[in-house]
């Protein structure tokens, strides 16, 4: 069906461009609360056209940042140490998933045999805390996974 025949069969529809300002002490946490917000609403429909961008300005400065090594003391018997994990291919193509804001599936081991498989789109990578924190398509919900947790990214 043709989106314009749409608004012509639903004249009681009425369609707003709104730009929010949402204040929390992330931007993950300002998604989700605008996500249940819009759920809790009723609205027949919304789309959320920017805002959540995040990581973009960590990839660019990432980019831009040359590779600093570390010096190890010979005598103290400590291992050099290991390269970043986000020059691993996986890292990588996370970092490339959250700036091109692009749709993928993930499998989730949450142990005991719990096992999800969701379509999503990849928030915020935590490289301390070894996190991934993503947006649920289908449910409009925000999770967040060990990495340790997540067994596929297709």
């Amino acid at each position: 069906m043709n989106p314009m025949n749409q608004r012509a069969e639903r004249p009681n529809a009425h369609l707003f461009n709104v730009d929010l300002l949402v204040e929390s002490e992330s931007a993950a946490k300002a998604l989700e609360r605008l996500l249940r917000l819009l759920n809790e609403a009723g609205f027949a429909d919304y789309r959320i056209n920017s805002g959540a961008e995040l990581g973009r300005l960590i990839a660019a400065l990432e980019a831009q940042a040359e590779p600093k090594p570390i010096p190890v003391p010979a005598e103290s018997g400590a291992r050099p140490p290991e390269p970043s994990p986000m020059g691993s291919p996986v890292m990588r193509r996370i970092a490339d998933s959250i700036a091109s804001n692009a749709l993928i599936r993930i499998s989730v081991n949450k142990g005991a045999g719990a096992k999800l498989n969701m379509p999503c789109r990849v928030i915020k990578l935590d490289e301390a805390a070894q996190s991934l924190t993503v947006y649920h398509v289908d449910e409009k919900q925000v999770y967040t996974f060990g990495l340790n947790e997540i067994d596929e990214m297709n």
